[in-house]
C-alpha cells in the first residue's frame, strides 16, 4: 500500500475542503452554478495548501511541532492568512464579478479566510503529529525476520546494517563495511526493516540502535554518533518520542 506523506496530505485535506465549500455554497458562494464553485474553490484551496506546506516547512526550522500543536496552529494561521486574505480578495472578483473588487472591500475577506485557514491548520497539525517508526528486532528467535537486509548489494551481503539514509529516490545503506545505494522508498524500507532495531530519527533516516555511541546536542537538536564516525540527524519532531523511549 502506498504512504502518503504529509506533504500528499496536506493537499488531500485542502481538495477535500475545497469540495465541501463548493457543495455547501460557503460564504455566500451558493448562487453561483456548481461547477463555477468547483472551479473557484478547489484550486483556491490548494493554491492556500501550498502555501501552507512553505509556511509550516519554515515554521518547522525554529520551534518543535509535535511538541506544541495549538502554538503551531496560531503561528501557522497567522504566517498563511494575510498572503491568502489578498489571493482571495484578486481571485474573487474576477470569478463572479468577471472584474476585481475595490481595494476597501478587503478587510472583509479576512475573516471568512481565517476560520477556514484555522480550522485546515488544526486538521493537519493534528494529523501530521509525528512519531518516529521504530523496528523491533523479534525476541527469542520468534517474530518477524527483516526483509531489508536481502536489499544489500552482493559486496555488502551479511554486513551490520547501521544506517539507512534517504536521497532523492533513492536509498543509501550505511554498513560496517562501507555503504552503497540502492533504488528504494525510506516509506517502503521502514516496512522490510521490521525485525531488526531501530527507528526512523529523521524523515530521511532510519538509525539501527546497537550502532549508537553518542548522542550530542545543539541549536536545540539532537545528533547521533554512530560507529564507523557516521553522524545522523534527530529531528525536532521525533526528538519527544526518540527520548521516551530510551534513545538518549
Amino acid at each position: 500500500m502506498t504512504k502518503t506523506g504529509p506533504f500528499g496530505r496536506g493537499l488531500a485535506v485542502a481538495v477535500a475542503a475545497g469540495v465541501v465549500l463548493a457543495l455547501t455554497g460557503a460564504f455566500n458562494s451558493g448562487g453561483a452554478p456548481l461547477w463555477l464553485r468547483m472551479a473557484y474553490w478547489i484550486p483556491l484551496m490548494i493554491a492556500g495548501g501550498l502555501w501552507g506546506q512553505a509556511a509550516s516547512w519554515l515554521l518547522d526550522r525554529f520551534i518543535a511541532l509535535d511538541e506544541r500543536p495549538w502554538l503551531t496552529v496560531a503561528l501557522l494561521s497567522l504566517l498563511i492568512t494575510g498572503p491568502v486574505v489578498v489571493m482571495v480578495w484578486g481571485v474573487t472578483g474576477m470569478i463572479f464579478d468577471g472584474r476585481p473588487y475595490p481595494l476597501a472591500s478587503l478587510p472583509y475577506f479576512i475573516g471568512p479566510v481565517l476560520i477556514i485557514t484555522v480550522t485546515l491548520s488544526a486538521i493537519n497539525v493534528f494529523l501530521d503529529r509525528a512519531r518516529p517508526v521504530q523496528t523491533h528486532a523479534a525476541a527469542d528467535g520468534k517474530g518477524a525476520i527483516s526483509r531489508f537486509p536481502d536489499r544489500l548489494p552482493a559486496r555488502l551481503r551479511g554486513a551490520e546494517i547501521r544506517a539507512v539514509q534517504a536521497e532523492d529516490h533513492y536509498l543509501r545503506i550505511h554498513t560496517d563495511r562501507g555503504s552503497d545505494l540502492i533504488l528504494m522508498r525510506l516509506s517502503d524500507a521502514l516496512d522490510e526493516l521490521q525485525g531488526l532495531e531501530g527507528a526512523q530519527t529523521h524523515r530521511s533516516w532510519w538509525v539501527a540502535r546497537g550502532a549508537v555511541l553518542e548522542v550530542t546536542r545543539g541549536d536545540g537538536r539532537a545528533t547521533l554518533t554512530l560507529e564507523g564516525g557516521l553522524t545522523a540527524p534527530v529531528s525536532r519532531r521525533y526528538a519527544r518520542a526518540l527520548r521516551d523511549a530510551g534513545w538518549y
